[in-house]
């Protein structure tokens, strides 16, 4: 998949297009995402240290991103992430 269809497929995904609608394990993860990003944290890092210890220390305090991470449980961000993939591999290979 070009970086193209990634984004479009980015934006009707997680930014609730077309594909499918924005869930709130979607909202929170962009929400959060934003906030470690802007703090300068790896983003990946942090969210996988939360989702495998429940330990919402490894995310930020900064725009209230560790009040927004524990507004879901850990089993429905895994899911969000985990689908967003398998669906992204599946355009991949579905355009070979």
């Amino acid at each position: 998949m070009d970086n193209k269809m990634k984004d479009n497929y980015l934006k009707k995904t997680v930014y609730g297009g077309e594909l499918k609608k924005d869930s709130s394990a979607a909202r929170i993860i962009r929400q959060v995402y934003q906030c470690l990003r802007e703090r300068g944290y790896n983003p990946i890092n942090q969210f996988v240290g939360y989702i495998m210890s429940g330990d919402p220390t490894y995310i930020t305090n900064y725009g209230g991103a560790r009040a927004i991470i524990t507004e879901a449980e850990r089993d429905e961000i895994l899911d969000e992430f985990v689908s967003f993939y398998l669906e992204c591999l599946k355009m991949e290979l579905e355009n070979h």
